[in-house]
């Protein structure tokens, strides 16, 4: 049975990470010593539920978490550092400090580490999350001891509903572009202009024309998607955010 640690000090441990040529020693008093820390920690780099929720999710939401005074989020897992470090560049996870615990120390100094050795992946941390302040835990969410990879209570949203319950989270936009397009451009500066956050899908980089015909019906660029409705062009955009 995982057991939250809240109240409790973080283990005392030494990362070795890779920092381009260099080996660079990491620990945690230089992680934690003055600040607010979100911490998740889950089974496996690029494992499915891993870089298709958990990671994603922390690294859109980080200037949502800035806002409420947290200085970095950290990604622990019992992967070694160029494991990490491969994972942190195909996520383009840039808000984000990878933490390689290749021995598991500080996954189990937190009580966390797990055998999944029926999987072939030895020992693992188990998924979590937690707010650290000042190198103590003030809150934990640990996901329940069931079979398998359960992933109800760890997630960004989980934490982001702990630390600000009335914070209403800005819609999730994605834009299909293609380079040289002035209608692109016209689209992404009326989104920044009223102060929208999106992802931009790039042709031919990101995404196929095949793609776009898929998911909008057009074959033309810009189209634009706000909470998995089909807004359209430029101009629809416009029109949508006049009527806003």
């Amino acid at each position: 049975m995982f057991v939250s640690q809240e109240g409790r000090s973080v283990p005392q441990v030494t990362f070795h990470t890779r920092q381009g040529e260099r080996w660079v020693d990491v620990t945690t008093d230089e992680l934690f010593r003055d600040k607010t820390v979100i911490v998740f920690s889950l089974p496996g780099a690029f494992t499915p539920t891993c870089s298709s929720s958990h990671l994603p999710r922390y690294n859109e939401l980080y200037s949502v978490f800035a806002q409420q005074g947290v200085d970095s989020i950290l990604c622990v897992s019992v992967n070694d550092t160029f494991v990490m470090n491969a994972w942190k560049a195909d996520q383009h996870a840039e808000h984000i400090t990878f933490i390689p615990d290749g021995n598991g120390d500080f996954t189990r100094g937190m009580n966390m580490l797990v055998e999944k050795a029926d999987l072939g992946f030895g020992s693992r941390s188990w998924r979590y999350s937690m707010l650290v302040c000042n190198g103590v835990v003030e809150k934990m969410f640990v996901e329940p001891n069931k079979p398998g990879d359960p992933f109800e209570v760890s997630d960004a949203d989980t934490m982001l509903r702990y630390l600000a319950p009335e914070f209403k989270v800005q819609e999730s936009v994605s834009v299909f572009t293609k380079p040289g397009c002035p209608f692109c451009a016209k689209a992404k500066q009326l989104l920044l202009d009223h102060g929208v956050q999106f992802e931009e899908i790039v042709l031919g980089q990101d995404a196929t024309t095949v793609s776009l015909r898929a998911v909008s019906g057009r074959a033309t660029v810009p189209q634009v998607f706000i909470a998995g409705r089909h807004i359209g062009d430029s101009d629809d955009l416009q029109q949508y955010l006049l009527s806003a």
